[in-house]
């Protein structure tokens, strides 16, 4: 377990490093949040403002809304880490990038990112059909193959990125290369999550006290700005993991696709990326 958290603490450092040397790389989590705020207004406001309200969210109808939904935001979210990684991959590779040059990336490559949102949010919409309807057991089984879903497509978005091909091609590459490097039946090693997990934990605590004695002064000034310091601090810590994140990805599939370790990465970070099933 301390192995475990000390590697993932490596690559943090490693992936920091990387976004320190380009700090405009947190714009593109920035734009998604922004982008997937505006999604869920442009859909939740004409729902409700309908008299029937009630009723596009019920039977077909629902999952018609569900299915848009989860279309337009996978896009909004693999558009722009799309620009992350292409932007990230710029630096790995000795460049210094901006971020015009991620969104042109992100750009260039819109149609297939398209076609990638639509079977993500099909993958989605399958999963969430066979939940409602499945006993617990049911519900367990979905969510392994919701992991199982999740490890595959992996390295996805770098594979997008890089190579000239088709969304269903990109799924099997992004398996592929996890075969290759890591072995058939693979689980994940460790990863930055579960650094900024502590963080978000420890955050908790530092926050709880503070939000009490806010409360207990009774000042909505005092009030106000304890929630708005917690929240704000969320966020930021919300930003920089997918940041640094987007950027452990793109170093990944260098190494799976390239067999390059990037420069502030060690050998034993990548290559304990992922470890065999027991």
């Amino acid at each position: 377990m301390f192995e475990r958290f000390s590697r993932s603490w490596k690559l943090a450092k490693a992936s920091a490093a990387v976004l320190s040397a380009d700090k405009e790389l947190v714009v593109f989590p920035i734009m998604s949040a922004v982008m997937l705020v505006l999604v869920t207004v442009g859909f939740a406001l004409p729902i409700f403002m309908t008299e029937n309200a009630q009723g596009m969210l019920e039977g077909a109808g629902s999952y018609v809304v569900a299915f848009l939904f989860y279309l337009v935001s996978y896009f909004v979210i693999f558009f722009c880490n799309s620009a992350l990684v292409g932007a990230a991959m710029i630096r790995l590779r000795g460049g210094d990038p901006t971020v015009a040059d991620g969104f042109r990336i992100a750009a260039s490559k819109a149609g297939t990112i398209f076609g990638y949102a639509l079977i993500a949010a099909t993958v989605g919409m399958i999963l969430r059909a066979i939940q409602e309807r499945a006993g617990f057991i049911g519900k367990i089984v979905v969510g392994l193959i919701g992991m199982a879903w999740n490890l595959a497509t992996f390295l996805v978005v770098p594979v997008l990125v890089v190579e000239d091909v088709s969304p269903i091609e990109a799924v099997k590459r992004s398996t592929a290369l996890l075969k290759k490097t890591w072995g058939e039946q693979v689980i994940g090693g460790f990863s930055i999550g579960a650094i900024f997990a502590l963080a978000a934990f420890l955050l908790i605590l530092v926050f709880v006290p503070l939000l009490i004695l806010a409360f207990m002064s009774k000042s909505g000034v005092v009030i106000g700005l304890a929630i708005g310091g917690f929240i704000v601090s969320l966020l930021l810590l919300s930003l920089v993991n997918a940041t640094l994140s987007g950027i452990y990805t793109a170093a990944l599939y260098r190494y799976a696709a390239e067999g390059n370790v990037s420069p502030g990465f060690e050998a034993e970070m990548v290559e304990g990326a992922f470890r065999p099933k027991r």
